[in-house]
């Protein structure tokens, strides 16, 4: 069997997709069976953009959709962000050729991720998102392989980073949400907004994900009871 050469494409360049494109980079020779894997095209809002890596080499494309459709790359990563609008449309349109995809997109697959599963399944493409959900465990590929004979009661964990930080030195330090919040955001641990993860709908999105692969039904966010942490007080820590 001729070993392949996988010829990749990544629509978006923030921490996740500079990182993955320095992996590759420094390791391309670590796809299983003898494979290799080369990025050779690229997406992301600004182009000009300084970067910890060299992209002058790789073919750009103003639009994810247009390189997820290109001819000219046999596996797409999706790491724009957004439940709908362009990352959708590529993880659509990518799948549509009939190409693989990868997405660690959690609020892509917490609400679409029914939908997209069946197009994948009807092109006879995989569709892969272990990095959506606390891709270091692995979590789904524990609950997708090896607790798949298992009968699961329910489903708990610490989901969200910038939560528990924020909660643990609010009860180590006595001092307010809003303070600790402030903490996060210049150490790095909470972005400017802030909404996504003390609201409630980062977590949502993870347990959305890890209770569909639990009970083998598809995932339903529209249905998740979400409470952020917004309007904790000490008081509630105390009791």
């Amino acid at each position: 069997m001729t070993n392949k050469t996988w010829r990749v494409g990544v629509a978006g360049l923030g921490t996740v997709g500079g990182g993955l494109l320095q992996f590759l980079a420094d390791r391309p020779d670590f796809a299983p069976a003898g494979d290799s894997a080369v990025v050779t095209a690229v997406s992301a809002r600004s182009k000009s953009r300084p970067r910890t890596i060299d992209i002058s080499g790789l073919t750009w494309f103003d639009d994810p959709v247009a390189l997820a459709g290109s001819p000219d790359i046999d596996l797409f990563v999706e790491l724009v962000g957004g439940s709908d609008g362009p990352a959708k449309a590529a993880v659509e349109t990518a799948l549509k050729a009939g190409k693989p995809v990868v997405t660690a997109n959690k609020a892509l697959i917490a609400e679409h991720g029914a939908e997209l599963a069946a197009l994948a399944e009807a092109q006879g493409v995989p569709l892969l998102f272990e990095a959506a959900v606390m891709g270091g465990v692995p979590a789904v590929k524990m609950m997708r392989e090896a607790m798949v004979g298992d009968d699961i009661d329910s489903v708990a964990g610490i989901l969200n980073g910038t939560c528990n930080f924020i909660l643990s030195e609010m009860e180590k330090t006595g001092r307010s949400f809003a303070d600790v919040l402030r903490e996060a955001q210049a150490l790095g641990y909470a972005e400017a907004d802030p909404t996504m993860d003390v609201g409630g709908f980062d977590a949502g999105h993870k347990i959305t994900i890890l209770a569909a692969l639990a009970f083998g039904c598809a995932p339903n966010f529209a249905a998740a009871e979400i409470e952020g942490i917004e309007a904790v007080e000490l008081l509630d820590i105390k009791l």
